[in-house]
């Protein structure tokens, strides 16, 4: 049996869906498993060891670029897969599925695009599933009867596979840029928007109290488009910046040597959980029941405000969910969990 996974978009949204992926090898442990992922996605499977491939999805996001994925099509059709299971709920994810010629498309009843599938499942319904979203994947296979049959399972933890291989590939990066002994990585950005961002000269003091405290050096992750912030927050706390200077593989590597991290809600938080290493993320107008980091490494800061979760990307008041977060508090929540437990290992 030959399997397609279309894969999520989003960094974070993929390593949530991991549980749904292992659960259809679960299912069908003989299948061929193939995942169809975004480039900047892709490298998060490149450990995994419930599928046997990935193929990347060439062309444009939306609606644009049809060429191109016509042609993907056309590749995808000669693989002549039994099965596709898509993860995303857009039209243009269907639509490519529907031109690979899977016999069965599998899918959430979503954004117009059931005509393109043979199974478009019901979308939950608010209290028919737990809240967090590797629960909304998980149910996706089991309403379509892909999935062991018996109750829900319930996830405590995701992490990637091939850990110990990530981190001495990571560890031998960071020598190669003469950093060694203790790091803590800082990710200050987060890409849906500002809201989702503390201050940076928080995030700065922060790293730095630690640092101090631990005798670790710091490193500033980042999307090249944050450089000017990863540059003011590595100023400020005397740290290495790395922002656009990582590919995805490279940036998974180094957050797997680091001893910590403190992070934003956002893809980097959720690769530092799946990688085990301890990570402090401060939460202002996201939902952490819904989207948080999943595992026993990860610490939430968050201060409760009547606004939040708000779910904006921009904030059109004073920012309070953020702004009275204060480094003390990230610094006490990171002290006694990570750097007693993990960096004095």
């Amino acid at each position: 049996m030959k399997i397609l996974v279309r894969a999520t978009n989003w960094l974070g949204d993929a390593v949530m869906s991991l549980p749904a992926l292992r659960a259809l090898r679960t299912r069908f442990p003989n299948a061929q498993i193939t995942v169809l992922a975004r480039p900047s996605v892709a490298p998060l499977y490149e450990g995994e060891r419930s599928i046997n491939g990935v193929i990347p999805l060439a062309g444009a996001a939306g609606a644009r670029d049809w060429a191109t994925k016509w042609q993907l099509g056309n590749r995808l059709r000669r693989e002549h897969f039994d099965l596709a299971v898509l993860l995303p709920n857009s039209f243009e994810s269907a639509a490519i599925v529907r031109l690979s010629g899977a016999r069965r498309r599998v899918g959430y009843a979503r954004d117009g695009r059931s005509a393109l599938l043979t199974d478009a499942v019901a979308v939950p319904l608010p209290g028919e599933i737990p809240r967090h979203e590797c629960y909304y994947y998980l149910e996706l296979l089991r309403r379509a009867g892909l999935m062991e049959p018996g109750p829900m399972p319930v996830v405590t933890e995701i992490l990637l596979d091939g850990l110990d291989a990530a981190r001495a590939r990571g560890a031998a990066l960071f020598a190669a840029r003469g950093i060694a002994g203790r790091v803590i990585g800082v990710n200050p950005g987060a890409a849906y928007g500002s809201a989702k961002r503390w201050l940076p000269e928080r995030f700065a003091a922060a790293a730095r109290e630690l640092a101090i405290r631990e005798g670790a050096s710091i490193v500033v992750f980042g999307a090249a488009g944050e450089r000017d912030l990863c540059d003011r927050v590595a100023a400020a706390c005397g740290g290495h910046n790395f922002a656009g200077a990582t590919a995805l593989r490279e940036f998974i590597d180094l957050s797997a040597a680091c001893h910590l991290c403190l992070a934003n809600d956002s893809g980097a938080m959720h690769i530092a959980a799946a990688l085990g290493v301890p990570c402090v993320t401060v939460f202002g107008p996201t939902d952490e029941t819904a989207t948080g980091p999943v595992g026993a490494s990860a610490v939430l800061v968050r201060q409760p405000v009547d606004c939040a979760p708000c779910k904006l990307r921009e904030c059109p008041i004073d920012h309070r969910c953020m702004t009275r977060v204060t480094v003390e508090q990230v610094v006490a929540a990171a002290a006694p969990r990570a750097l007693k437990d993990r960096l004095n290992s």
